[in-house]
């Protein structure tokens, strides 16, 4: 499996509508609070013009795209961890994701109301992020009073995760989220474990109308999400939900009509592997031409550990060419007579389009 992403907002954000978007699936998206109750899961293929290219040279039997999981759970509203609403209970579903997308409404319609009557992305933000941090602070609290009647009798065992611990209830306490980059390797080990909320990367997607995708509607959260050093990408659901009913040639049309250069899948996955540091490798391996995610700077025999156990137990050498280089050439058999491959050992690090071809031994 790839990459997974949970979607979360307030209720009548157009998160359900945006989910359909992106999975080709038809939950219900009506126009009231907390039309979602249980939680979706759709499992998309990553949109890729380079396997695609690879698929169009090698002409396998068959082609394998990396996928993303997407989550959409219902909306939380103020004070969900008191009971309101559906509660928080829900989040739980998406604690194991990669990364989060909220969900902010930027548009304006009379037949969908605003739960809380008005439109303000910036009030909607801080409710949605407070609930979030309250839910991790249960957590943390459960934790460190563990941690507390464990001490007594261990020692110094527990001390290290108990003072990050008390470190974090009072970040969260005042409603800060996590900055996972300035943890040291052991704090982010022992955080791990406990699949925070706040500590995930996470992104805005500003649902918009129409009328706003040439423009920002409400530069504000362009502004906020600066201060959080993360980034916002702008979507109208309704319009993305609709043009799945196209064919591709009428899509297309509609897209130029709009000025939309990539669909909404293509926008978020882009901006999740940033955010993320992935990058994709392919394998051409008998009849299937394949794309695999990895993290930037993942090793060679890490990737072929990806790619399955045994040939990274009998990692042996990689040979590699890279994606550009194979174009050139037009084929593998090609790319060999022009030099093109070249052979790395384990530790080499996987460049994004790098072609591998793993030798090992059992």
């Amino acid at each position: 499996m790839g990459l997974s992403c949970g979607i979360i907002g307030l209720p009548n954000s157009g998160k359900s509508t945006i989910f359909n978007a992106l999975t080709g699936l038809s939950v219900p998206a009506h126009p009231y609070p907390f039309c979602t109750i249980e939680p979706n899961l759709g499992i998309v293929q990553v949109p890729d013009e380079r396997l695609s290219k690879l698929a169009s040279i090698v002409k396998p039997e068959k082609v394998t795209p990396t996928t993303i999981e997407f989550f959409d759970v219902a909306g939380l509203i103020k004070d969900a961890h008191k009971g309101e609403g559906l509660g928080n209970r829900f989040l739980s579903y998406i604690r194991g994701v990669d990364a989060i997308a909220h969900v902010v409404r930027c548009f304006k319609r009379e037949d969908v109301t605003h739960v809380y009557g008005s439109i303000d992305p910036l009030r909607d933000i801080e409710i949605v992020e407070t609930e979030l941090a309250i839910s991790d602070l249960e957590v943390v609290e459960d934790r460190i009073k563990k941690l507390e009647r464990t001490s007594k009798t261990h020692g110094e065992k527990f001390r290290k995760e108990l003072d990050l611990l008390l470190e974090v209830k009072t970040l969260l306490g005042s409603g800060r989220f996590i900055e996972i980059g300035l943890l040291k390797e052991e704090q982010k080990s022992i955080l791990k474990s406990f699949s925070l909320l706040t500590s995930k990367p996470f992104f805005y997607i500003a649902n918009v109308d129409e009328e706003s995708l040439e423009k920002i509607p409400f530069p504000q959260v362009e502004e906020y999400a600066r201060k959080r050093k993360t980034a916002v990408v702008y979507i109208c659901g309704k319009l993305e939900e609709e043009l799945l009913r196209f064919s591709k040639d009428e899509r297309r049309a509609y897209m130029e009509m709009y000025g939309l250069k990539d669909l909404a899948v293509e926008k978020i996955v882009k901006t999740a592997y940033q955010l993320l540091g992935l990058i994709t490798f392919y394998t051409i391996v008998g009849k299937e031409v394949r794309a695999w995610t990895v993290k930037k700077g993942t090793k060679c025999v890490e990737a072929a550990g990806k790619i399955h156990s045994d040939m990274e137990a009998g990692f042996i050498k990689a040979e590699v060419i890279s994606y550009e280089d194979f174009i050139k050439a037009g084929s593998e058999k090609d790319a060999r007579e022009k030099g093109f491959v070249h052979v790395e050992g384990r530790d080499y690090e996987v460049k994004d389009g790098d072609i591998l071809h793993i030798k090992f031994n059992i």
